[in-house]
This record gives C-alpha cells, structure tokens and sequence, in this order.
C-alpha cells in the first residue's frame, strides 16, 4: 500500500503543475491579447490553432496516450478562446440587420473563434413553438411572433458574453430596443439589396418575402426600416463582397473603440 500511496502523491504532483501551467498558459494569452489590441493587430487568427494543432500532432505521434492528450489539448484551446472573449466583452453582442445581412454567419464564426454561445432568435421559437417561423405566421399571425420575439429578449437579459442573432424584424418594434440595450451592444450588419437577394432567394423560411423576391421591393422594406436600424445600433457594418472574418475584425475593433 506505501507504493500505491506514493504514486497517488506523485499523482497529485502531476495534477499541480498541470494547473500551474494551464494558469501560466492562460496569463499569456491574455497577454497576447493586450499586445494585439495595443498594436491594433488583427484579433482572430483561425490559421494560429491550426499550426498549434499541427505542431501537436508531430509531438504525440506514436504515443500511446495521442487520442486522450489531443482531447485534453482541444479543452485548453477551447478554454483559451473563452478567455479572449470574455476578455474582448464583458457584455453580450447583439446582431440585428434586414434578413440576409449576415447575422448567422458572423455568429457562427465569433462562436468557434471565441467559444461564445449563441442565441439564433428564430432557431430558438421555432424550437419553442415546434413549428417553422413560416408556420407561426401562417397559424398565428404576425403579431404573435412579435411578442415571441419580445418575451426571447427580455429572457435573455440574465446571459453574458452571449452573441444574440435577431430575427430582422425585432428592431422595428419600439419596445425592443431598449430590451436589447440591457443585454449589450447592438450591432447593426448592412448589405445592399442585390447581395440580400442573392442570400436570400433559395429560402423558404422567408415569410416576408415570399412573392417578392426581388431586388426592388427588398429595396423599398430596407428603406423603410433604415432609420430603426441605424437608431437602435452601437455600431455598424458593412457585409457586401467581404469574408465573414474580415467583418468580424472590423466590428470587434469598433465595439472595442466604443468601449472607450
């Protein structure tokens, strides 16, 4: 039993110094962080974690224990991003912008290059109401959906570092605005009328649009919410002919430069 005894304390060694260099690797990225943003550098590098990734892989091959330590390592790269998130907002993000602009994208990306989760506004009442967005507007009406949409808001006011992706309508409705105030910052994504079409025009789960898929009436509804957009935003993006990323960079910079 002494032997076992020893090789539980050599255990429990092992278990210190882990925490002690994940506390060590976790200081630098935040270290890195700081460096980035003094030298206004660019924030996200997905390609970083590949060669991190690569690296490691080099490193395990052919040990027997290779599946269980990248499995370990994938929990420290996930936890890092995690930290650069929370370091980069202390808040929720919140997108709006007409449907088509962006939003799902731009949240699917900040989701895997920072580990925040994301709130799809419309995935979540199709998923509470089980039925599509098409479907509550054809058995309950529009105005329904709004107070779907409204009530979502108001609980979501609990959450932090969440990016929440509102369904286009929900800046139209006045009492709203404030309600995605209280979660964070609005961020409002813009596209021309062509580039919504061309996203928007294979979708089904369009209810607005559904017999006037083109360019000239997605024109006139963008006009005509224009103003609600740009009053409920903190900031705003432009999406047209630019890489999810490089809308990401730009809109990370201009909540950052808002915090100040």
């Amino acid at each position: 039993m002494k032997e076992l005894d020893l090789l539980r304390q050599e255990l429990l060694s092992c278990d210190t110094q882990l925490a002690d260099i994940l506390m060590k690797r976790f200081d630098v990225v935040e270290k890195i962080m700081a460096l980035k943003e003094k030298n206004q550098m660019q924030i996200l590098q997905p390609e970083q974690e590949s060669r991190q990734k690569e690296a490691l892989d080099i490193e395990l091959k052919g040990n027997v224990h290779q599946e269980e330590i990248a499995d370990i390592y994938a929990r420290v790269l996930y936890n890092s991003k995690k930290i650069q998130g929370k370091k980069l907002f202390d808040y929720n993000i919140v997108l709006i912008g007409f449907m088509g602009a962006g939003k799902s994208t731009i949240s699917a990306v900040l989701r895997d290059a920072l580990a925040m989760d994301v709130v799809e506004m419309d995935q979540v009442i199709a998923e509470q109401q089980g039925m599509s967005i098409s479907e509550i507007f054809e058995t309950y009406g529009e105005e329904y959906f709004r107070n779907l949409e409204t009530q979502l808001l108001i609980d979501m006011q609990s959450k932090q570092n969440v990016i929440i992706s509102c369904g286009g309508g929900v800046a139209m409705r006045e009492r709203n605005v404030p309600e995605m105030k209280k979660n964070g910052k609005v961020v409002l994504l813009k596209a021309d009328p062509q580039t919504i079409l061309d996203r928007v025009k294979d979708s089904d789960e369009r209810p607005l649009l559904n017999g006037h898929k083109n360019v000239e009436y997605i024109a006139d509804l963008m006009e005509a919410r224009r103003a609600k957009y740009e009053a409920a935003a903190d900031i705003v993006v432009q999406t047209d002919g630019r890489s999810a990323l490089e809308i990401c960079e730009e809109m990370i910079h201009k909540l950052r430069g808002a915090d100040e």
